[in-house]
């Protein structure tokens, strides 16, 4: 068979020169411990090797990111843009909070005595107050004579007894100071000593007692006393303070809401309440002397009638008392 010839390429031919900087392969074939004596001494001992050459040159090349066409113009316009934001930004926030926060009113009670109403004056046949009641008669209360007096009574007077049996006796009396004289008409039964009519009868009115009222007392009044008043006593109208007679103090006065009309508008200003103050420490027949509108004098109404008091006192003994109340609406 013929040879064939090997023909060699002339790129073959080239010598590379990079190929010296191959690790031989006598260092590839060492032991470990050769390999790490070696490494060794080459720490400790460094070879000095030759100077470096540098061999390239640099070559200018085009600029490939252009340049930045800086104005006056357009940076003021940016500065002015990124205040403004910035202002927008806190005008928001403060904006918010007022609108989440909640304003609390501070209120301010003061109890004074009512204006246009002198002091119980000191008097063995008036004290302020009255009282009334009736069954619901057709009939109008029939004239007898007053019961006892007593501040705290259990049972009300009746000229026709409806319950001749009951589980608590108790003599019937009148909430009427003791020391009070009243003129009382000399007759064999309870009633109204005002009265014209004969034939016994409670009177019209209802809550116990006798007349047309109501309440447990006698009179056309309301209450436990005697006479055209309320709250108890006699003589017209309630007890006072003075004369004998303490005023009541708040032991728990929780504070008045604000309205939303109110609180938008920031109105402040004090309401004025005239109310009766029981013998039990509740308020009740609660009248508007002083407005401020703006639903304020209702937000007033609606916290009073959830206060409670230690009553007025006459001789030690609770009583019904009228005073006027001072709330201060003010935002803070």
């Amino acid at each position: 068979m013929p040879e064939l010839e090997t023909v060699q390429s002339p790129q073959a031919a080239i010598t590379e020169p990079e190929l010296h900087l191959l690790l031989q392969d006598q260092a590839l074939d060492d032991p470990l411990w050769k390999s790490l004596f070696r490494n060794i001494d080459e720490f400790f001992f460094p070879k000095k090797l030759p100077p470096l050459v540098l061999t390239s040159k640099p070559v200018p090349v085009r600029d490939i990111w252009g340049l930045y066409r800086f104005k006056r113009g357009s940076a003021a316009g940016s500065t002015a843009i990124h205040i403004l934001a910035l202002a927008l930004i806190i005008v928001a926030t403060y904006l918010g909070r007022k609108m989440v926060d909640v304003v609390k009113p501070q209120a301010t009670v003061v109890l004074i005595a009512p204006d246009d109403v002198p002091p119980l004056p000191v008097s063995k046949t008036i004290s302020g107050g009255g009282g009334g009641g009736g069954d619901r008669d057709k009939l109008q209360a029939s004239q007898g004579r007053l019961p006892r007096q007593s501040m705290q009574p259990l049972t009300p007077p009746a000229a026709v007894v409806r319950n001749p049996d009951p589980k608590l006796p108790a003599p019937p009396a009148i909430a009427v100071p003791p020391e009070i004289h009243l003129q009382n008409a000399k007759l064999p039964d309870l009633g109204d000593p005002m009265a014209h009519v004969s034939i016994p009868s409670n009177g019209t009115g209802a809550g116990g007692g006798l007349g047309d009222g109501r309440g447990g007392g006698i009179g056309p009044g309301e209450g436990p006393g005697y006479g055209p008043g309320y709250g108890g006593g006699t003589g017209g109208g309630v007890f006072r303070v003075g004369g004998g007679v303490s005023a009541p103090k708040e032991i728990y006065a929780p504070e008045p809401e604000y309205s939303e009309e109110a609180r938008k508008v920031k109105q402040m200003g004090v309401v004025v309440l005239r109310l009766v103050v029981g013998p039990d420490g509740l308020p009740r027949d609660i009248q508007v002397v002083r407005a401020l509108g703006l639903g304020l004098d209702e937000k007033a109404i609606e916290a009073v009638k959830k206060w409670r008091f230690d009553p007025a006192k006459k001789d030690g003994k609770p009583v019904a008392v009228a005073v006027n109340i001072e709330v201060n609406f003010h935002l803070y």
